[in-house]
């Protein structure tokens, strides 16, 4: 693996299982069995190592809208069950440690953090393609319906953090079929 790749694979696992701020350049770049100078080269700072961790995760979360499409390719309501149960697993995995997002904006509250603009974008572009999916499936008021399954999940995300994850996953697998059933046309 080059170093830039080293780098970034070990600081994206060390800023979400520990937290950005508790991970120091020196530990990343330890860990990746290289030095600062490398780190630098290819990661102007930490900041923009950390965007880029971020960027890193939503692509993943993005392959995997892709494939409810090739699971489910012109099936828009058996894709929102199937993003609905996938997010039910993420909630019951004990490996998980919540929303590197959610995460991340909890510790970087500075508006002009390069990462902000990177956790804004994402959230917002994993609501509104929630909300397409909801009005692709034929879903009364679409819109709401995304708000309200974003909501839920962001909520039983810190649930998960906060009071551990017995049967939330199962519970908000639940409550989101309600909701979606109850604006079924």
């Amino acid at each position: 693996m080059r170093p830039r790749e080293r780098i970034l694979e070990v600081a994206s696992d060390l800023f979400y299982r520990r937290g950005i701020r508790a991970v120091g350049v020196d530990a990343i770049a330890e860990a990746a069995e290289t030095n600062k100078m490398t780190l630098y080269r290819h990661f102007p700072s930490k900041d923009a190592l950390v965007a880029e961790y971020l960027r890193k995760a939503a692509r993943r979360v993005d392959a995997r809208w892709d494939m409810l499409e090739v699971d489910y390719p012109g099936d828009a309501r058996a894709q929102l069950h199937a993003w609905l149960a996938g997010m039910s697993d993420h909630l019951a995995n004990p490996d998980q440690r919540g929303c590197a997002f959610c995460n991340a904006a909890v510790e970087l509250p500075e508006p002009a953090h390069p990462a902000r603009r990177v956790i804004e974008e994402f959230k917002k572009a994993q609501r509104d393609r929630l909300a397409r999916l909801c009005g692709s499936a034929g879903i009364t008021a679409p819109e709401a319906l995304a708000d309200e399954l974003f909501l839920l999940l962001e909520g039983a995300r810190v649930s998960v953090q906060s009071v551990g994850r017995d049967g939330v996953g199962a519970r908000f697998q639940r409550m989101g079929e309600a909701m979606i059933a109850a604006r079924s046309a």
